[in-house]
């Protein structure tokens, strides 16, 4: 395994390194990457950004708003979050195997004397509260794994910043995002700084692989960094994209994630299709969008072309039942 140093608090930029180490630098087996972001939304790779955000609170404030290529939900970040990245080639395509790359976070917390916990079906949790989520992409049999570390986050922000749908906060139990989360710097015994834990983590991780080396960045690879960032991460249409025409939305929450659905439907036809959520999944849901063109707007329609896709590449533990069901009614 190889490190990355980067001290980039630009988000697009930083979303741009590790997929670019993520797609093009396929000749290192695993990578590990720490980066940290200027206050900032990261959507996940199948949500409508508008409906994730507080648009209005996010540009008062100065807050960035960047897509990532992985799917799960939106997450907050300001100075004192610190994120991770581990690019791998030696994970199977598909497992999803979220708590065994959680392990280097919780093995570094217990060292400072907390207990961590692996929960749910991607969060890290201190006594009940979450600190951590994470998610997932892959690409040609190779996985990046990153995680979002709540450090000393302004909880304020976070909670003013992020239009959080209350049926997620309802399917918790709770009432208020607030409640469920904590911050690592509340939970240590003795304080440190949020780069003094990130340089704890990385010991960490060198200590898990003692044959760990820095990979160091060329001119070359700085550039085309530079490129995607300015291209791709940092774009509006990235971003944001057009907004879909639609005359029917629906939203289902299930235990492996949401899927909200935006059909146009002429007719009893469907016309047109865009599939949301927070699911993990390693396909692009286009594909399935672009299936659904054309059938009857029906229930025995819909599920009978699912039925003849292999679902479970774009939606991680939900049924065909379940898709068909958020789909039409």
């Amino acid at each position: 395994m190889k490190y990355i140093v980067n001290n980039s608090h630009n988000p697009a930029y930083n979303i741009a390194l590790e997929a670019y180490a993520f797609r093009e630098l396929l000749a290192e087996d695993e990578l590990f990457i720490l980066w940290i972001n200027e206050p900032t939304i990261v959507i996940g790779k199948h949500q409508n950004a508008i409906e994730e955000i507080n648009k209005t609170y996010v540009d008062e404030h100065g807050i960035h708003v960047v897509r990532r290529l992985s799917g799960g939900g939106a997450v907050y970040h300001d100075l004192n979050n610190l994120n991770y990245t581990i690019i791998s080639n030696k994970s199977q395509e598909g497992a999803f195997d979220f708590k065994t790359f959680s392990q280097p976070v919780i093995e570094t917390l217990a060292d400072l004397g907390v207990t961590a916990t692996f929960t749910g079906r991607n969060d890290l949790e201190i006594d009940g509260k979450k600190f951590c989520g994470n998610a997932q992409a892959y690409y040609k049999g190779r996985m990046m794994h990153h995680g979002c570390l709540l450090f000393d986050v302004d909880m304020t922000v976070l909670g003013n910043a992020l239009q959080v749908s209350k049926d997620k906060i309802e399917s918790k139990g709770v009432k208020s995002v607030r409640a469920r989360v904590t911050n690592i710097l509340d939970e240590l015994p003795e304080k440190m700084t949020v780069e003094a834990f990130s340089n704890q983590l990385l010991n960490k991780m060198k200590e898990t692989y003692p044959d760990m080396t820095e990979y160091v960045l060329s001119d070359d690879d700085l550039q085309k960094i530079q490129a995607l960032a300015d291209q791709q991460f940092g774009t509006w249409d990235w971003t944001y994209g057009e907004a879909p025409e639609y005359t029917i939305k629906r939203s289902v929450r299930y235990p492996a994630g949401k899927i909200t659905t935006y059909a146009n439907v002429e007719k009893s036809v469907i016309k047109g299709m865009k599939l949301y959520g927070d699911f993990f999944g390693i396909k692009d849901v286009a594909d399935i969008e672009q299936a659904l063109i054309g059938l009857r707007y029906e229930y025995p329609d819909v599920l009978a072309k699912l039925q003849t896709i292999d679902t479970t590449q774009y939606f991680t533990n939900i049924t065909p039942q379940e898709i068909a069901k958020a789909i039409v009614e």
